[in-house]
């Protein structure tokens, strides 16, 4: 059973799936420096250029994520013959991206963009560059014997032509088609495996304009599933939504939501590429959908808190969801954050369990409970609770683990563990708005519920996904 812990990215990098990437390649570039007045010729700061930066963007900048999160990356993409594509070029190889189909054309040159930058703020972005489009022969020599194609479609000219012609006769051949373009639905007659449009490029395929509020987009994203595949011709969509995480809309399941660790904008630059990388090597390697996601904006989380176009690698991952762990936090503190929380407006939900093997019925019905509220806290039976409801060999996994691997969901704000068979206690403390249970519970069936309804507080019951009981997953894992 593969769960959100530290050791997963190390494992997903020894699969080392093969990865082609194809699309527009960008030459990033930040001249950083101070601003202390103005120039003469007009009302324009002058910025005294202290550091030069660059770094791989576009196509190039996923590619570069993928490989450093194991995969074996080969990008398929053309740059000018110029200094700018050379040095572009290097810095792919210095980070471990096969660049025999990366095409230097003479006379062509490398689009490039430019930020000036002074006090950690953007001044002004300078874009150059020239937009022609892939040689075919190119494209249709890198794509045998791959585990995923990529393509990066920013509307600069590299997939032009004859590209979807090309990909049609050997689209049957391509075990995983991502799709990450500013038009999406130009691509539909491929049908790819998934697509990741942000939140506007979904609304213009809608046709229909993002609630002005951004906390209302993810629900207005959320029933609008069977159109937005529909118009991309894709299995699966999932549309990332900035500070707000992603939304994933599969064909046949529900929806799922995460829920990002935000930043500002200005170092949010790439995260979109960050997180389509970390997606499509998880699919790669068999994850479910929802651990999929999770993973990837955990993975995105990581680059947006870092200045420039970041990239996110293996040990950073692994450090991240190692963070985790001893994130528990007790009574008394739980109590304290809780109270900061009311103070600013926020919604309290509370839930509990076990939780000693999480599972996709666990992952969906915190995610549910978490829509139903602000912050959600999720209270876990101690070791010894655990032996007590439970019986013998029970739980498998310790309270320190089942805790870390819980706040690892973005859905989960606070984890606490509790001694007693039921939290009525902790619900005395921290009066929770709501308190949510799975739906194979009735409210009536819940010593909890007359507390929760005493104080004010209101009772949900969740959907109930058959089948997926932490007793029969530890059943079928001993029974092999």
């Amino acid at each position: 059973m593969t769960e959100l812990t530290a050791g997963l990215p190390g494992m997903l990098a020894d699969r080392r799936p093969r990865i082609v990437v194809i699309g527009d390649a960008i030459l990033d570039e930040w001249l950083s420096g101070r601003a202390n007045r103005l120039c003469r010729e007009a009302p324009a700061p002058v910025v005294d250029v202290a550091r030069r930066t660059v770094a791989p963007g576009g196509a190039a900048n996923t590619a570069v994520n993928l490989a450093a999160l194991g995969a074996d990356v080969r990008l398929v993409t053309a740059v000018g013959d110029d200094e700018g594509g050379r040095e572009l070029v290097a810095e792919l190889e210095s980070a471990g991206v096969r660049t025999d189909g990366v095409t230097l054309e003479p006379g062509r040159r490398t689009v490039a963009k430019r930020r000036i930058v002074a006090a950690e703020q953007v001044m002004l972005r300078v874009d150059e560059g020239d937009h022609h489009p892939l040689p075919a022969a190119e494209v249709r020599a890198a794509l045998s014997d791959c585990d995923a194609v990529v393509l990066c479609d920013y509307g600069l000219g590299a997939l032009d032509g004859g590209l979807l012609e090309t990909l049609m006769p050997v689209r049957d051949d391509i075990p995983l088609l991502v799709v990450d373009a500013h038009r999406v639905d130009r691509w539909r007659a491929l049908r790819p495996d998934l697509v990741t449009p942000n939140a506007e490029e979904a609304a213009a395929l809608l046709d229909d304009p993002l609630p002005a509020e951004p906390g209302k987009r993810a629900s207005f994203l959320a029933v609008r599933g069977d159109r937005l595949r529909e118009a991309t011709g894709a299995g699966t969509v999932v549309v990332t939504i900035d500070r707000d995480g992603a939304i994933l809309l599969p064909e046949g399941e529900p929806t799922y939501r995460t829920w990002a660790d935000p930043a500002p904008d200005s170092q949010t630059t790439g995260a979109g590429d960050t997180f389509c990388a970390a997606l499509t090597v998880a699919r790669c390697c068999g994850l479910s959908w929802t651990l999929s996601v999770e993973l990837a904006q955990a993975a995105a989380d990581v680059v947006v808190h870092r200045p420039g176009t970041a990239v996110c690698t293996v040990g950073g991952l692994t450090e991240r969801l190692a963070s985790f762990h001893g994130a528990a936090l007790d009574a008394p503190q739980l109590a304290a954050v809780v109270r900061e929380h009311r103070a600013a407006g926020r919604r309290i939900v509370f839930t509990n369990g076990c939780f000693d093997v999480v599972h996709r019925g666990h992952v969906a019905y915190l995610n549910q409970a978490k829509a139903l509220g602000d912050v959600l806290v999720v209270a876990i039976n101690s070791d010894a609770s655990v032996a007590k409801l439970k019986g013998p060999g029970r739980p498998v996994n310790t309270a320190a683990d089942r805790a870390a691997v819980l706040a690892a969901l973005s859905c989960v704000d606070h984890v606490t563990v509790f001694d007693e068979r039921k939290p009525v206690e902790l619900l005395r403390l921290l009066r929770p708005e709501i308190y949510a249970k799975g739906g194979d519970y009735t409210p009536e069936m819940l010593a909890e519920t007359g507390v929760v309804r005493a104080y004010g507080g209101e009772v949900k019951i969740l959907d109930y996904v058959p089948d997926h009981s932490t007793s029969a997953v530890i059943e079928r894992i001993r029974s092999g």
